[in-house]
């Protein structure tokens, strides 16, 4: 009879605990997916930048890459 309880505490611990435990993270929480250099390649193509202009929209396309 004794076991009974003791199971029975632990099994209401056990639930209380998960009850308790911080909820899962967000969707916001997932990794930001930064454009490709392909990706900025094909948008640049796309607006027809040739040269200085082109190097520096690919630069800044990719520029929220993370360091």
């Amino acid at each position: 009879m004794k076991l009974r309880t003791v199971f029975t505490t632990v099994a209401a611990l056990a639930c209380a605990a998960a009850l308790g435990a911080e909820p899962p993270a967000s969707p916001s929480a997932t990794p930001i997916k930064h454009t490709s250099l392909k990706a900025c390649n094909k948008q640049a193509d796309a607006k027809k930048l040739t040269g200085p202009a082109r190097a520096q929209y690919v630069k800044g396309c990719q520029g929220s890459k993370a360091s």
